[in-house]
């Protein structure tokens, strides 16, 4: 479903730094969304994605990363056992 929630991410690169930022979803679905990043994220990143409407959190994992546009980087995001009303949308 077409739905752009606001959210935040959190993650450890590489140097096992907390990086946090924050960004949106074009795409929502019960297993996970397209989101807008301002950074590029490595494909199998584990993150832990909050959605600021509902302030839920769920653990996710990178499983496709797209190309930059003017508003971020496209990723393809699955989330690990995430609670079904976690969008806070009818899906």
């Amino acid at each position: 479903m077409n739905s752009r929630v606001p959210v935040s991410i959190e993650w450890n690169g590489r140097s096992g730094t907390l990086h946090f930022e924050t960004g949106c979803t074009r795409v929502v679905n019960s297993y996970g969304c397209l989101l807008v990043s301002p950074r590029a994220l490595d494909l199998q990143q584990r993150l832990r994605v909050t959605n600021l409407a509902t302030q839920q959190k769920a653990e996710a994992v990178v499983v496709w990363a797209g190309v930059q546009r003017p508003d971020g980087w496209d990723v393809g995001v699955e989330l690990v056992a995430a609670d079904l009303e976690f969008w806070g949308v009818n899906l």
